[in-house]
Order: structure tokens, then sequence, then C-alpha cells
């Protein structure tokens, strides 16, 4: 176990200026527990100020090139890394991931600032020429190229507090927007940490970059339905994304909601390999990620041995010190969250599954008290009714739930069955099928024979229904935060 680090306490970020206020976030530890550190919280003057110069310097940066900023982008990559051991033990400890993960997390948080550097570059500067095409418009030229399209609200999520941060304020920069990001509350300060990598940046202009942590239900609707902001990218709950959609006017949205991704499993699959993909995919970061494999279809001929497979691979996943290499998963976020997913678990065993492991909070030895009621058992239900809670809710814990079909055409009925639609896996060994499913199944990704991950950001990624809207990813989201203009002449 790490030595806590001093108690901390960060700033707010303003128009090329660290500010402080009266109010701050404490933010808990949830490696040793208690409060590791604070952050300023900022309210609805900061807000104001920080909008108006997010606003006035949209033309200097319109004028910027993308020289320039894929500059800023890989000088920020090497300020990441630099801070690379601080920001690992401030993921522990704000968001409870274990040490692995989040080393794992500054590296990809700064491999997409540089990822980003290089997607702009290729996009940017690829404008179009066209010629008209109609008898009334015969001789006509035009030039299409890219503009930044302004000023971009970056909402993230605590499940990823870098990684996914570094996802929306790096294309929105190398794109040559100004950015206001808002963290989450419960995960601020390795924010904190990159927009102060950020300030120490030559050639950024005040005004480009704000860090505005803050209580959501002070500072949020001042955001979101500010007629300044040209884009919205976020990462959150399905209500809280609908919430800044009917606050947003007339932003271009870009939004990674809730996710309940089935892993629809046939008879020829391999099932030590399907066991293995659903445990990592239902477990890792004790379950809490869009993208986890809520639910497992497998099919009746099957469910029996795949039960006992995954049981048996669930064996090596256990709670433990989140600064030992080896521990699998730790704390979930919040007590309140542990108690929704004994919810939902206590609702599908009432309905009729078997619980075949787990199904309870319990906290490996030597966690501190306060952090006791926030552990969830690694949990594998078995024969899930199909209209059990847990088949169609999102519920961001450890929990696998296998459930049956008898055939292709129920397996997409289920599959569909959700109102999210962010991700899916189909495991199978016959390829016509696998093709046929992934058409079939209504989700922003389907991942054949593996569990759903959304990587590095190379493909596009993002959910249908109330999953989300728009696209995610490097390309994705740099193309998402550019406007077009096309030059006659």
């Amino acid at each position: 176990m790490a030595t806590r680090a001093a108690h901390r306490r960060e700033r707010i970020y303003v128009d090329g200026e660290w500010l402080e206020t009266d109010d701050a976030l404490s933010v808990s530890d949830l490696a040793d527990g208690g409060t590791f550190a604070q952050v300023v919280a900022a309210g609805p003057a900061e807000v104001r100020t920080a909008l108006e110069s997010a606003h006035e310097i949209k033309p200097e940066l319109r004028q910027t090139s993308v020289v320039e900023r894929a500059e800023w982008c890989e000088q920020i990559a090497v300020g990441l890394r630099e801070r690379e051991e601080e920001l690992t033990e401030v993921i522990v400890r704000e968001a409870g991931k274990p040490i692995s993960s989040a080393r794992g997390e500054v590296e990809q948080a700064a491999k997409r600032f540089d990822r980003a550097a290089e997607e702009a570059r290729n996009i940017v500067s690829k404008g179009e020429f066209r010629e008209g095409s109609t008898a009334s418009h015969e001789g006509w030229q035009a030039i299409v190229k890219h503009e930044p399209i302004g000023a971009v609200l970056c909402v993230t999520p605590y499940n990823y507090p870098l990684a996914t941060t570094a996802l929306q304020v790096a294309p929105a920069l190398a794109a040559g927007n100004s950015v206001l990001l808002k963290p989450a509350s419960k995960t601020p300060i390795s924010a904190a940490i990159l927009a102060d990598v950020i300030s120490e940046v030559d050639g950024i202009p005040d005004g480009a970059f704000h860090f505005l942590p803050g209580n959501v239900s002070e500072i949020g609707d001042l955001l979101s339905g500010d007629d300044r902001i040209n884009a919205i990218a976020m990462t959150g709950s399905s209500g809280a994304g609908k919430h800044i959609a009917r606050e947003s006017g007339m932003a271009n949205l870009h939004m990674e909601l809730g996710g309940n991704a089935p892993a629809i499993v046939f008879d020829d699959a391999d099932l030590d390999d399907v066991a293995g993909n659903c445990v990592k995919g239902s477990l890792k970061y004790a379950g809490q990620r869009c993208s986890a494999v809520s639910r497992v279809l497998a099919h009746e001929s099957v469910h029996d041995d795949l039960v006992e497979r995954i049981d048996r691979t669930m064996d090596s996943w256990a709670a433990g010190d989140l600064f030992d290499e080896d521990t699998a998963f730790g704390p979930l976020i919040s007590e309140s969250q542990a108690e929704w997913v004994q919810e939902l678990v206590d609702d599908a065993v009432e309905t009729g599954a078997d619980l075949v492991r787990g199904g309870a909070r319990r906290a490996p030895e030597g966690v501190p008290d306060e952090l006791a009621d926030q552990f969830f058992e690694p949990t594998l239900l078995a024969n899930v009714p199909h209209d059990a809670r847990i088949v169609d809710e999102e519920q961001f814990g450890p929990v696998a739930a296998v459930t049956t079909f008898a055939d292709e055409d129920e397996a997409v009925d289920l599959a569909n069955g959700s109102d999210l639609a962010l991700d899916a896996a189909v495991f199978t060994a016959d390829y016509d099928r696998a093709m046929r499913l992934a058409d079939l199944v209504d989700a922003g990704a389907v991942r054949i024979n593996g569990a759903p991950s959304h990587g590095l950001g190379d493909i596009p990624f993002g959910g249908n229904k109330n999953s989300g809207t728009g696209r995610e990813g490097l390309d994705a989201s740099i193309h998402e935060m550019l406007r077009t203009k096309s030059i006659i002449l």
C-alpha cells in the first residue's frame, strides 16, 4: 500500500488564471478511506467569466495553424508522462482503480493527445475541391475547408477520469476550439493535473482552456444552456445526457451515454474463451464501464456448461489493496452505487434467477470501515428470467447475469429489448451468422468473439437509442468538433 500523499487542494483555471472561491468539493480516498484532496468549486460568476473568455478567443484560435495546435497536444502528452507516478496514485485514490489499470490509463491519455495531433494534421489539412455539375452551376468551382466549431464544453465521467477527459479535450484543442472542462465531482483531481499541464504549454492563449469543477446543480445548466457553447462532448448516464440535450439549444451534441451490453453466445462458440471474455467484460473496474458485459445471452443448450466455466474463471478475480499489482478490482465509486447493484441482483433472484456466487456487499480484510459498504462481491446469476430488471437496465457493478435463448430470432429480440444500445458481442464459429447478427443487433458497436472494448479510439464508437448521439474516437471526435465552409468561385 502506498503512503498517502499529503492532503492537496486544487484550484479552478479560468482565462489563464488559477482562482480560489469560498466553496470546495471534497474528494474521497477509495484506497485508504477518508478524504485525500479538495478542489475549489466554480460558481456562477467564474462560469460566466469562462464562457465570455472562451467566446472571445474563438477568432484568435481560428487563425492558429494545425501545426501549432498539434504541437500543443504533443507538449501535453509529454507533460502527462512526466507526471505519470503522481497521476497514477491520484487515479487509484479518487476512482478506486487498481494501480495496474490506473497506470495504463495515464499512458492511454498521453497517447490520445499524441494521436489527436496526428489526426488533426491529417483531417484539417485535407479540404475538397468541387466543380458545379448542373447546367445552372456550370463553371462554378468551390473549395470546401474545415474550421473550428467554436467553444466546446467537455463533461467527463468518474470511471476513466483522465483517459476519457483526454478523448474529449485533445480533439477539441487539436481542431482549434476553446475548451471548458467540467469534470466529474467525484474524480476531479486527475483533471486538475491535466489542467496544470495545459497551463504550462507554450503558445496556448489565455481563454483557450478552462477547468471548471463544481456542483452540477449550480453550474451545469449555466454551462450547457449558454448560446456561446457550440458543441458539447459528454460521457455519462442517459438521464444526464437527456437533460443536457434539453438545455443545449443549437449546440452540436457528441455524447456517449449508458450501456447494457449483451454477449450473445451460440452453441458452436469456444466456451472457455467466452467465459474469459465475459468475466473480464463484467468484472473489470468492478463493472463500472459503459461497455461492460452486463448480460450473457447463452443458447439454451450451452447455458449450464457456460455458467460452470464462468464460475471457475471468477475464482481468480478478487478485490484487495489497490496498490497491489495483482489486485483485480476495488470498491464501487459510492455506497449508493453499491445499493443500486444490490437492488438489481435482489430483483433478479426474487424474479427466479439462480444465485451461483456472490450477491452481496462484502469487503476484503483490511478495508477501512468507511469503505466496507462500497465493495460488491463478484456475482454470477444463472437462468435469469427475461423480465428481470438486470436484463434491461444498466447495472455498473461486478455482475454477470446469464439468461437463455432458443434461436437467433429470440437472441436478437433479447439483445434489442433494452433502451440502451451502446455495445454488444457475438460469440460463434460461424462467419455468416456472426455478420448476420452484427447487422441485426441494434448497437453502436458489435464485437465478434471478444468482449466490447473502445481502446485508444482508432475505431468510432458511440450508442444508439438512449446510449447517446454522435460518435467518439480520435478522428471521429475531431470531425464532430469541426465545421465545414464552402468557398465558391
